[in-house]
């Protein structure tokens, strides 16, 4: 099931709204009859209860009138007139507004899925929306990525919620299954991110998208333990992060160099300072030295493989190269007139 991004109003509140009037109108409307319960005659002519004018007023909105209990008295008539039908004709616009909106939303939602379904095309699919895909997202929204070109996979109710709330379109269901991710349109991805809780399902999700892609889609795979990386790589991901064996060099880096602590949550914590950027090479720095540039290069990327500034090829940025450099991120200050 595909989960499009949270409106400002859903259906449900909107039919709750509409059922919360309309037994409003039944509330006052028997009010008013019941003040006014000696204007009103039954067939038993023993006058009115309670009960009576609740039955009244139900029978009387939903327009069925079995004209069992009758007003007599001219108060009670010119009530009827004032109140009691353009009450009834207000009851029936709320019945059948409910029902056009159901109805126009269903449409709505068909239009959408529709639409989206034409248009998806060289998107990010992230396989779980736990700590690590919540964090995937803003670092690919950062980057500049529309949040139309994402799309989680997740089986979870709330965190599905999550997603859709934050408004990213959301397919509910395992990645491990092909049907969920041909909803997702994988084979017009441009990458797969896949962050479970779990190696078993990543290397289940990793070769599940090898196998509807033949290849084609960049897979990265986050795993918990350091031996799992070699078979999440066999298994069809193009590059796998160990989250624990980077969050333990974190913390002996911690202990033996903690100013490196601080550059490195700088680099990676957005509108901090520093942040970690690439872009391609410009025509007048090919056959340049990286070092001389004005922003501060850190490393090559040529033809898919990454050079550092030690190694002799990266020496001279060549044509095609990427640069991997750091880039000012504070937020720019805001000139007052």
């Amino acid at each position: 099931m595909i989960h499009f991004p949270a409106q400002r109003r859903g259906p449900l509140s909107a039919l709750s709204l509409r059922l919360a009037a309309a037994v409003g109108l039944v509330f006052a409307t028997v009010a008013v009859v019941y003040l006014d319960r000696d204007g009103y005659r039954d067939v038993e002519e023993d006058g009115l209860t309670l009960l009576d004018c609740f039955y009244y007023a139900v029978v009387t909105l939903s327009t069925t009138g079995y004209g069992d209990i009758t007003p007599i008295s001219q108060t009670a008539r010119l009530i009827n007139v004032v109140y009691i039908t353009p009450a009834r004709v207000l009851f029936l616009i709320i019945l059948v507004g409910t029902t056009l909106e159901v109805l126009t939303e269903q449409y709505r939602t068909g239009r959408r899925l529709s639409r989206w379904r034409r248009a998806v095309k060289d998107h990010v699919i992230i396989c779980g929306y736990g700590t690590k895909g919540r964090s995937a997202v803003s670092a690919l929204l950062e980057n500049g990525l529309d949040k139309s070109r994402i799309v989680v996979v997740e089986r979870s109710g709330p965190a599905l919620r999550q997603a859709t709330s934050a408004g990213l379109v959301a397919i509910e269901g395992s990645a491990t299954r092909s049907s969920v991710l041909n909803e997702a349109h994988v084979r017009n991805a441009k990458a797969v991110i896949i962050a479970t809780d779990s190696d078993d399902a990543s290397v289940l999700v990793a070769l599940t998208v090898r196998q509807l892609t033949a290849g084609q889609v960049r897979i990265i795979a986050a795993a918990r333990e350091a031996e799992n990386a070699p078979l999440l790589k066999q298994s069809g991901a193009h590059h796998v992060i160990v989250s624990s064996a980077t969050a333990g060099r974190l913390l002996g880096l911690s202990t033996s160099a903690p100013p490196l602590i601080d550059v490195v949550e700088d680099l990676l914590t957005p509108g901090q300072g520093m942040a970690l950027a690439m872009r391609s090479a410009e025509r007048s720095e090919v056959g340049r030295s990286p070092r001389e540039l004005e922003s501060l290069v850190i490393a090559l990327v040529r033809r898919g493989k990454v050079v550092t500034l030690a190694d002799r090829a990266g020496a001279v940025i060549e044509t095609g190269d990427m640069l991997v450099h750091v880039r000012d991120d504070r937020p720019k200050a805001t000139s007052t007139p």
